[in-house]
């Protein structure tokens, strides 16, 4: 690429991205353009959809993304890596108004310029998703497209009530609740470990049972620097 299409794809993120802090993912591309110094044809030349524009934002984003991952994939407590990384996406995807329902969008079309950014996401939730699993923090069946799927939908629900801070965190929340073993799940694993008996009466009591953890954010200390 030429320096001067180098530096004019440069000034058209830049702007694309103010644009879409602004006014959402729905800004008009000829402003962009001409903030950017640039004609329409040459905005459309280096992203021939508005899809291409907001992919080429997102995928600029997602180092960070990783990195996180990354630095939570080391973490002591598997359950609270994975509800910290999906509180980052929540985060991520709710960057700009309009970005959650266009990532929504992608689990229907794999070949789009957003789904291709989100295959890296993908991958690094399934190791964290694993992790936690081996753990026992998360039940076998849930899959990290559905967890990403719930990160979008959070973070539309939160777009469209902008007047409730708490909103998505409440969300986020009841998710977390949903994800831990089934019962029946916690009682194989109880009879694995045979009965209880009584100290006081010597008699045979039925497993000792734990209540629901609720996993918190993972901490710089939980995880290798």
């Amino acid at each position: 690429m030429r320096a001067d299409a180098r530096r004019n794809r440069e000034r058209l993120l830049a702007e694309a991205r103010a644009a879409f802090a602004a006014h959402g993912t729905d800004a008009s591309l000829e402003d962009i353009a001409r903030r950017a110094g640039v004609g329409i044809g040459t905005l459309y030349r280096h992203f021939p959809t508005r899809e291409a524009l907001l992919g080429a934002i997102v995928r600029d984003g997602i180092a960070a993304l990783l990195d996180r991952s990354a630095e939570l994939a080391g973490a002591r407590d598997p359950g609270a890596a994975l509800v910290d990384w999906l509180r980052t996406l929540i985060a991520h995807a709710g960057e700009y108004r309009g970005l959650s329902i266009a990532l929504m969008s992608t689990s229907y079309d794999r070949s789009s310029a957003l789904a291709e950014c989100g295959e890296p996401l993908r991958a690094a939730g399934t190791r964290l998703l694993d992790r936690a699993r081996e753990s026992g923090a998360v039940r076998a069946d849930v899959a990290i497209g559905d967890l990403m799927k719930l990160t979008h939908a959070i973070a539309l629900a939160a777009e469209r009530a902008p007047e409730d801070e708490e909103l998505a965190a409440r969300l986020l929340d009841l998710t977390v609740r949903g994800l831990g073993p089934r019962p029946e799940e916690s009682r194989q694993g109880e009879l694995r470990q045979g009965p209880v008996t009584g100290p006081a009466t010597g008699s045979t009591t039925g497993p000792a049972t734990a209540g629901p953890a609720t996993a918190g954010p993972a901490t710089a200390a939980d995880s290798d620097a």
